[in-house]
């Protein structure tokens, strides 16, 4: 039986990597990839990774890309006996990725049939955290947080991409876990400000703790004191891509084994990091074993710079 239940998209990544990120209207010359991934696909993966005993529920097409996304859920050890298949296309991500930067643009496909009726009860059975994103239709993400609480489990919430989120939703999350764009967007501002105050009015919409990731300044964390700031580890990054989703993942797994909130968030640091000297999606996740060994310290991270 799974601890930690994924609900999210699976995508199909196509990325090309270039030295740098183009501007408007320019090419630039560099190499092509496809990895497994969606934000969803890829925090079930890292969770797993990471220790956890995971379920993923989630919609993927009649092609060769879900037959990938599936194979791929499976070899990386989670339950993928709640993806669904459905007619027509699998997700997939372009991405563009250089200088450790990166945009993408989401074509969701099949992931838009994740909508209310495929979120079952019978699916939080014994389930004690859920994982949830936007990249699925909303209805589908605020039944999650519903049935979550029905069930006695903990709702942790990656609200990416970022869109308005209603009020029934957000007093129903235990952890919101924005990064800066997507926390101005919550809030409504075009820049974020003080990462310190911005969680305070964060958590004001209603989640009980907020975790807001910072990128290379690291993370603050809010839950019932004064929000602190816990700084990031210092790496060498080749392919941000999915850094957030490394985090989310291994976070519900530290919070799972009973670790209180700054130790699981140091965790899910450590998993993030050693995510970004790698390059993909999915591929990129930390072992359990990396991580515990980056944690040591110098000596157990090889990634440090």
């Amino acid at each position: 039986m799974s601890d930690i239940l994924v609900i999210g998209s699976a995508n199909m990544d196509l990325v090309a990597f270039a030295d740098r990120l183009p501007k408007p209207g320019e090419t630039v010359i560099g190499a092509f990839h496809s990895f497994e991934g969606g934000k969803g696909g890829n925090q079930a993966v890292a969770a797993s990774r990471a220790g956890g005993k995971v379920a993923f529920l989630g919609r993927i097409g009649l092609d060769e890309f879900g037959a990938r996304l599936r194979k791929s859920l499976q070899e990386n050890g989670v339950d993928t006996r709640l993806v669904g298949e459905v007619e027509g296309q699998s997700g997939v991500a372009i991405i563009m990725s250089g200088g450790g930067n990166n945009m993408i643009v989401v074509a969701p496909g099949a992931n838009n049939a994740l909508r209310e009726d495929a979120v079952a009860e019978s699916s939080f059975a014994g389930v004690r955290f859920v994982l949830a994103q936007l990249e699925t239709p909303l209805p589908g993400v605020i039944k999650a947080a519903k049935l979550a609480r029905k069930n006695g489990a903990i709702f942790i919430l990656d609200p990416a991409p970022a869109c308005p989120l209603p009020e029934e939703l957000l007093v129903r999350v235990d952890w919101l876990t924005p990064n800066e764009s997507e926390a101005a967007a919550l809030l409504g501002v075009s820049e974020l400000g003080d990462p310190l105050v911005a969680a305070n009015r964060l958590k004001a919409l209603g989640p009980r703790g907020v975790v807001l990731k910072l990128g290379g300044e690291g993370v603050v964390l809010l839950e019932d004191n004064a929000p602190s700031l816990v700084p990031a580890r210092k790496v060498h990054a080749v392919d941000t891509t999915a850094a957030g989703d490394a985090f989310n993942g291994a976070f519900a797994v530290a919070l799972a084994e009973g670790k209180p909130a700054p130790a699981a968030v140091n965790f899910a640091i450590a998993a993030a990091a050693i995510s970004v000297t790698r390059h993909g999606a999915q591929p990129a996740m930390a072992s359990r074993n990396e991580i515990d060994a980056f944690l040591k310290g110098p000596d157990g991270n090889p990634n440090a710079v």
